[in-house]
């Protein structure tokens, strides 16, 4: 019977300290892990707008989130034009050609309004909330993926 208690004890206490070496392995990266906030919480957690400054970007916000969604829309479209026309052929057809073209020009558009929107709200802000701004809008654009 002690030998039997010995090889569950041992058991316990392995699984213990397994549990305990995840737990600590995962908070150790957790602390590693440089998150980034995204521009939104800077704007509207950090910076510390008047109210006439979260007014306006509101208005901002809300221009933008409109032309946001019928461009992804239009590139929505132009995919689903994209299969049509691989489906026809499967092969880099004119067809297919003309829908990636399509796909390309919404996607340029989204990205020149999304810049347009980003000055329009730093237009908004003082100088001292610029820097922090600034910060932001660069390190979301050269990050590395997700």
């Amino acid at each position: 019977m002690t030998l039997l208690r010995g090889i569950i004890l041992t058991l316990v206490l392995s699984a213990i300290a397994a549990a305990i070496g995840v737990w600590g392995g995962v908070r150790y990266v957790q602390a590693r892990i440089h998150h980034t906030p995204s521009l939104h919480d800077v704007l509207h957690q950090k910076l510390h707008l008047t109210p006439d400054q979260q007014r306006r970007v509101e208005v901002l916000e809300r221009d933008h989130a409109a032309k946001r969604q019928a461009l992804e829309a239009e590139m929505r479209a132009a995919n689903a034009e994209l299969a049509q026309a691989y489906q026809e052929g499967h092969a880099y057809t004119p067809k297919v050609q003309a829908a990636i073209d399509r796909f390309h020009r919404a996607m340029d558009a989204l990205q020149k309004e999304t810049m347009l929107h980003v000055i329009a709200m730093r237009s908004v802000l003082t100088p001292g909330q610029t820097a922090p701004f600034d910060d932001t809008v660069v390190k979301s654009l050269t990050a590395e993926g997700p």
